[in-house]
């Protein structure tokens, strides 16, 4: 490797619901190795289609069944897949607004049928709700008020401009909004929790320095900068 190889940045590209922590933990990186490391963050539909037409990014941060599934088909490196954290679904209402009751799988039920309009992402969170919204037999029901955000738009940014009335997202990705409160998790009955995992590129031509990268992500260094931002480490002594 030359000294200029050196001073080019480890590109990682991951969903929106990690890139708080990972611009922060990039910068903490850089600042203890020497070695730049950027991230481009979009929508988790986005990073996958541009992870598969082979752009050049020497690592990869989604939700760990998109990371299996981006291992299964070769682009990849399974070697290298490590479990970065995980973080349950939040509830959201526009700053200063009436706080639904959410405490109970019925409670919550009854808040999205009234209601007016429903915010969701286009990942696991949203999913998750496509779920709930089955199981409760309301799906028809509530469909006309369901507004998805577009990938890499934060649900939250909808319910602060008043275009939904209840979001739903991951907490991480609500936490920090201006303009929303945060209501609560989902309630046990229906909580789901997302790991979001790593690993390399099969392109990448700087293994050793991904490698370096992903275990800082990884370590117990960087557990507080996850809570901070509503998540939990993946490992479980943490």
């Amino acid at each position: 490797m030359t000294d200029s190889d050196k001073d080019r940045p480890v590109a990682g590209i991951s969903s929106m619901a990690m890139r708080h922590v990972l611009v922060e933990l990039s910068e903490d990186h850089t600042r203890h190795s020497g070695r730049p490391v950027s991230i481009t963050a979009v929508g988790g539909v986005d990073a996958i289609r541009r992870i598969r037409a082979g752009e050049a990014f020497d690592f990869a941060v989604l939700a760990a069944d998109a990371i299996d599934d981006l291992v299964y088909s070769g682009h990849l490196d399974a070697s290298t897949r490590v479990d970065l954290a995980r973080s349950g679904v939040a509830i959201a209402v526009a700053a200063g607004a009436p706080m639904p009751n959410i405490t109970t799988e019925d409670a919550l039920r009854e808040a999205v049928l009234g209601a007016r309009s429903i915010g969701c992402s286009t990942g696991p969170s949203g999913v998750h709700l496509a779920h709930l919204l089955q199981r409760w037999g309301i799906a028809g029901t509530v469909a006309p008020r369901i507004v998805q955000a577009p990938p890499g738009v934060p649900v939250g940014s909808l319910v602060a401009r008043g275009d939904v009335e209840l979001g739903f997202q991951q907490h991480g990705e609500l936490l920090h909004v201006p303009g929303i409160d945060v209501v609560g998790m989902l309630p046990a009955a229906v909580d789901v929790i997302t790991v979001f995992a790593a690993a390399a590129c099969a392109t990448t031509i700087d293994g050793a320095a991904v490698s370096a990268v992903l275990a800082f992500f990884a370590s117990p260094a960087a557990d507080a900068l996850k809570r901070r931002y509503g998540m939990m480490p993946a490992r479980e002594d943490a």
